[in-house]
This record gives structure tokens, sequence and C-alpha cells, in this order.
């Protein structure tokens, strides 16, 4: 299934990606978590795309816009750590071609986790990539606070059902270029 997800979205037109990905950024920050008047001491962890993934720079630069404190994941293995991030500061290429803040960026603890998906289905269950670290930043995340997990992917990554094994949860919302699927 995370080949098939993968290998869909890589087919899609670079041009077609983009806009896409704009219509994606709209569509978040209509989100109710997204408005301006939540934005103080709000903490929303993004991610700097890789390959085919959503572009989310223009999501985050928004967001930053309205006041909302960004943080970018860093790959500390067994997990993710969140680094304090603004939109033109510069990134390092990390693990797995990931870029992120330097090391030396405080460490965060976000309110919203915005991650890319391989493939999803309409109950809001995703696979990611096979290795665990959102599944573990999830749970390690939770057991600080309460946080709004937001998965995005194009259209073309759902899947008719998406098996759940009991360490799963399901994302408050998915976010595609033509539907938003929240609570």
């Amino acid at each position: 299934m995370r080949r098939a997800g993968l290998a869909g979205r890589d087919a899609l037109d670079h041009a077609y990606r983009e806009k896409a990905s704009r219509l994606i950024a709209q569509r978040v920050l209509a989100l109710p978590v997204c408005d301006a008047a939540h934005a103080q001491r709000r903490i929303v962890s993004g991610y700097a795309p890789i390959r085919s993934e959503v572009d989310t720079l223009p999501l985050l630069g928004a967001l930053a816009q309205r006041g909302f404190t960004l943080a970018l994941p860093l790959v500390r293995d067994p997990r993710l750590i969140f680094l304090r991030w603004q939109p033109g500061e510069p990134l390092i290429r990390g693990a797995f071609g990931v870029s992120a803040p330097s090391e030396e960026s405080e460490a965060l603890i976000p309110d919203i986790l915005v991650m890319p998906l391989s493939r999803f289905d309409r109950a809001r269950n995703r696979i990611g990539y096979g290795k665990g670290h959102y599944d573990r930043a999830i749970a390690a995340l939770t057991l600080e606070k309460p946080v709004t997990t937001i998965g995005l992917a194009f259209d073309i990554q759902r899947a008719e059902s998406i098996p759940a094994e009991p360490h799963d949860r399901r994302l408050d919302c998915i976010v595609t270029e033509t539907e938003t699927l929240c609570d």
C-alpha cells in the first residue's frame, strides 16, 4: 500500500503538485485550529518537503504571519524532536534526506503536528514511511499535552481502507486538494 501511494504521488505532474499544494494550504489555513485568534502561544510543527511531498513552505509562512510559532522535526532515533524555525532560516540536511533546523535550535513541544502521508483513508487512518517516527512522536506528545494532528496528502494517495494496528492513532484531520476530513 505504501509503495502504491508514493508511486501515485510521484507520478503527479510537478505543476499539478504545486497547484494542489497551494489548495491544500488554503484548506489548512481555513481550519479553526489555524485561525489567527488561536495563534498566541501555539506551536505548529510542519515539515520541509522532500521528493514529491505536499509543499508546506507557503503554509508555514502564512502560519508565521498569523503569529504561530513554528517548528520542524529532526530525526533523532528512535524519535523525532521538534526544533524552532522561521521561514528564511537555513536548514541542514539530516537523516533520510530530511531538511531540519540546526540542533542548536530550541526544542519545542508542538500543539499542532502537520505531517506527510504515503496513504490514508476516509476514516483518517494513515500509513507513513514505515519507520514509525510520527507514531512514536504522537504517542510521546500526547503524554505532554493535547496535540492536533493534521496529515497532508494528494487525492491520489487515498485508499479504500487502511488496516490500523493497536499503536496507530487516527489523525484529527487529513487535508487534500479537494477535501478536508476532520471530526
